[in-house]
């Protein structure tokens, strides 16, 4: 089983992202949908979560199971597996990275161009497993790899736009911005680094996955970069969505008291 991208951030001083500084030009409808249908579906198994004879049944049939593809069986699951998680946390991480970056992406894709793209790169991510692990009867699920698709693709699109980055160390915490290319490019070193270090079989993360759905979420998204003007887009928008930044700046509470 996949954990989701803030899972494995945590590993590094508990650093994860919280939200971005780009607000879309118009309502994501299907980034809400796909977040809508992951919490319905997982909240759907709930009944059969403590039956553990009929989970695994469950995810015999609708988890990705790389040696049951590589018989030609079970292919459905490349599709099926990407709205199952493992775990409250599962869902809310993989949840979290879909909100921070699936509505930059699906703005300057349109609505149905993105659910096509973060589909298909859900798909690529888990022939990527597949391809690096093809005898594993290790269960594959989490919207993990489609999610890194929209990842690579707000890399590409947006490299400089800024997300907030919660850093929680011991005792120290502290949120902070820094531009995406840092965030995302680090987090892809990771899965890189994670996948040469692990052993094939050994189960927890898909690596491979996420390495592969961030890759190809980068080249599905060329033809859009180029046709936006490729380096000349960068120019334009300084590798910033083309929208007003948002702030973040609370107004304060406490009445204001004129000096004498």
């Amino acid at each position: 089983m996949a954990l989701t991208p803030a899972q494995q951030s945590q590993n590094v001083a508990l650093m994860f992202p919280i939200r971005d500084h780009n607000p879309s030009g118009r309502i994501p409808y299907v980034t809400y949908a796909l977040m809508a249908a992951n919490i319905g579906i997982f909240l759907s198994m709930l009944p059969i979560s403590e039956d553990q004879q009929a989970l695994n049944l469950f995810y015999y049939n609708y988890a990705l199971l790389p040696r049951r593809v590589m018989a030609g069986d079970g292919l459905g699951a490349l599709l099926s597996s990407q709205f199952l998680h493992a775990g409250y946390m599962h869902l809310a991480g993989n949840m979290l990275f879909l909100w921070i970056f699936g509505d930059n992406v699906e703005d300057e894709m349109g609505h149905m161009p993105f659910l096509g793209f973060y589909l298909l790169a859900g798909v690529l991510s888990g022939l990527a497993q597949v391809a690096t692990d093809p005898t594993s009867y290790v269960p594959m699920v989490g919207a993990s790899g489609a999610i890194a698709g929209v990842m690579g693709s707000y890399l590409l699109l947006f490299p400089k736009a800024k997300v907030d980055i919660f850093v929680f160390f011991i005792i120290f915490f502290r949120i902070f911005p820094i531009p995406a290319w840092i965030m995302l490019m680090l987090w892809f070193g990771m899965q890189f680094v994670g996948g040469i270090g692990t052993p094939a079989g050994v189960g927890g993360v898909a690596y491979w996955a996420h390495a592969g759905g961030f890759i190809a979420g980068i080249l599905l998204s060329l033809p859009l970069w180029l046709r936006l003007g490729g380096p000349r887009f960068w120019r334009v928008t300084d590798g910033h969505p083309p929208h007003p930044e948002a702030q973040y700046i609370l107004p304060s509470s406490l009445p204001k008291v004129k000096r004498k």
